[in-house]
């Protein structure tokens, strides 16, 4: 089953993901501070990108996780971009350790080793580097302590899942992923979840009326919206020199719905 998630996140891979050169020259031109940490815990340490907003208070943290291709030029400008909001945000690349040498996302050095690498990552590993990172997010000078999960692809499925984990997080946002199956982790959700999700993603939406039944039932806050035109990966996609009309829409609707929601924190 893990095998076949990762190939249908591919799906939505244009192939020149990996040569991300529009995203790169966009964030060379941000005029915001970005900063490469390493977030430590145990023995491991997490290479984690973490971008400031231009504002004079403390500001809310946003612990973001990327799609299944690691931590990619596009993951850092939707970093950057949710900084222009007004948020910190802590990116880690959760491939730290898995290229030779100790690399991560980058070391890999294309985007099949990367969702090679992914699926081969121990579930107990990528919840305590998310915790780690939450902890560091929290505790930075500029922060005023309230923290947010979002993710994308196989990042949302960790955001949901992250959520039945962590009890310290405001809310969580699930950019087309599924939700865990097992409803003992999903009834220690305590934070709101808002999902966001493709029109043209079947194998994802055929999950969300289950999902919806089963956070009903344990009375917790879940609120899920399809966007019309988008396949899946649209947040991306939508952005990309070669981006479809669908995607641009969708993935237009879904950040300004994203930013609405965000205020609340």
């Amino acid at each position: 089953m893990k095998r076949f998630l990762i190939f249908l996140c591919f799906l939505g891979l244009s192939s020149n993901l990996w040569a991300q050169d529009w995203a790169s020259e966009r964030l060379e031109e941000s005029p915001r501070h970005l900063e490469w940490v390493k977030v430590q815990h145990g023995d491991r340490e997490v290479r984690t990108l973490v971008a400031y907003p231009e504002r004079a208070d403390k500001a809310p943290v946003i612990l973001m996780i990327h799609e299944i291709f690691g931590l990619t030029d596009w993951a850092q400008l939707m970093a950057d971009q949710l900084a222009a909001e007004g948020y910190i945000v802590v990116a880690p690349d959760l491939l730290s350790g898995s290229a030779p040498n100790g690399g991560g996302t980058a070391e890999l050095g294309s985007s099949s080793a990367a969702r090679k690498a992914i699926g081969e990552l121990p579930p107990d590993q990528i919840t305590a580097d998310l915790k780690a990172c939450l902890e560091y997010g929290k505790k930075l000078p500029a922060s005023d302590g309230k923290v947010a999960v979002a993710g994308f692809c196989w990042g949302g499925s960790q955001s949901f899942r992250f959520a039945t984990n962590e009890k310290d997080l405001e809310v969580a946002f699930v950019f087309y992923g599924t939700a865990p199956e097992d409803k003992e982790a999903l009834a220690r959700i305590s934070a709101p979840v808002y999902g966001f999700y493709a029109e043209n993603d079947a194998r994802v939406n055929a999950t969300l009326e289950q999902t919806k039944e089963a956070m009903k039932n344990l009375r917790k806050h879940y609120q899920p919206r399809i966007f019309e035109g988008g396949g899946h990966g649209f947040m991306r996609a939508g952005i990309a020199p070669d981006a479809s009309e669908g995607n641009k829409m969708a993935r237009e609707a879904a950040w300004k719905e994203w930013k609405r929601l965000l205020k609340n924190l």
